[in-house]
């Protein structure tokens, strides 16, 4: 499950840096990714919307509007938005408009910032400057229209690539939540076996991947790392400092995320943590590998991710007792 980028050379300056202030969330998959978007998105300053993949696929502009034309008409192509019943050369157009409609946007929304954007950088948005233009369109109009101060979406994975991000956003802020990589590892096997890690050691080296050089990259000052539980575990201090960060105030509403509406809870489209995000925060998941790994695969994992996981205090615990 590696992270896949345009081919380009990101490493030179790129041009027209943006003015906005997006707040950019990331992580590994299952690790608390959705449910910080949600508890954030509660705050009466900001707008957080979900994970839009927008790298994939090469002409994302036109692929975008023809993907926009199959879902108003019900095409059979993009029906049930899964894996499994979409075509695979529609999936990621027909995902982007989807994900674009849980951020509050419609068709003629999107159809019109796609359009502005090709026009504008004259390309087919396939450059890396082209889609994090649209990505600034999409959360500047849903800023606008909510009234919030600034807007944020859901990196996911990609926070991996911070160092790109920040130099197209100079004024963005990076939050990266970490989640104990057995618990994701546990997470992927049990709860999302069709599209997860398969094994135990893959797990261990996408969470290595994700967690390892974030905190190498990023620009001081902007970067900030929570662990998914002391979110669920002390949520006050925990948010208190994500704000802080954020240069927010506090508001008692990121406590009673669940109380509130937010578009995933409308429009789940099988998200399988919107069940979980709809509730309030609670402690249940921490340590699921205790269940739901045997000792062997725990020490596969800590072998490969040994480094990691003391740096990020996962080690300095006694481990399970045996569960073979």
């Amino acid at each position: 499950m590696s992270t896949h980028f345009p081919t380009e050379n990101t490493a030179m300056p790129l041009p027209n840096p943006f003015s906005t202030s997006p707040v950019l969330l990331g992580g590994e998959n299952r690790s608390g990714t959705t449910l910080l978007s949600i508890v954030l998105d509660s705050h009466l300053d900001l707008v957080v919307g979900p994970e839009i993949d927008f790298l994939e696929p090469p002409d994302l502009g036109p692929h975008i509007l023809r993907a926009i034309d199959l879902l108003a008409a019900g095409d059979s192509r993009v029906a049930g938005m899964t894996k499994t019943t979409v075509d695979p050369f529609w999936y990621d157009g027909a995902h982007f408009v989807v994900q674009c409609r849980r951020f509050g946007l419609d068709f003629d929304d999107i159809r019109g910032l796609v359009s502005k954007v090709m026009v504008e950088m004259g390309e087919d948005i396939v450059s890396f400057a082209a889609r994090c233009r649209l990505i600034n369109e999409i959360g500047e109009l849903r800023r606008a229209r909510s009234g919030a101060q600034r807007w944020g979406l859901k990196l996911q994975r990609k926070i991996t690539r911070t160092d790109d991000f920040a130099r197209l956003w100079p004024r963005a802020h990076f939050v990266h939540i970490v989640r104990d990589g057995r618990d994701v590892a546990a997470s992927h096997l049990k709860t999302v076996p069709d599209w997860g890690y398969r094994t135990v050691a893959a797990a261990a080296r996408g969470w290595l991947e994700v967690v390892s050089r974030p905190h190498r990259i990023a620009p001081p000052g902007r970067y900030l790392e929570v662990r998914y539980e002391d979110l669920v575990s002390s949520p006050r201090p925990t948010l208190a400092r994500i704000l802080d960060h954020l240069g927010l105030p506090w508001d008692e509403a990121v406590l009673r995320h669940a109380e509130y509406e937010h578009v995933l809870f409308e429009q789940p489209h099988g998200h399988p943590a919107a069940e979980a995000a709809g509730k309030p925060l609670h402690r249940g998941s921490i340590g699921r590998y205790v269940r739901d790994l045997t000792r062997a695969q725990v020490e596969e994992f800590e072998q490969i991710a040994e480094s990691e996981l003391s740096r990020l205090g996962y080690l300095s615990v006694p481990s399970l007792p045996g569960n073979a």
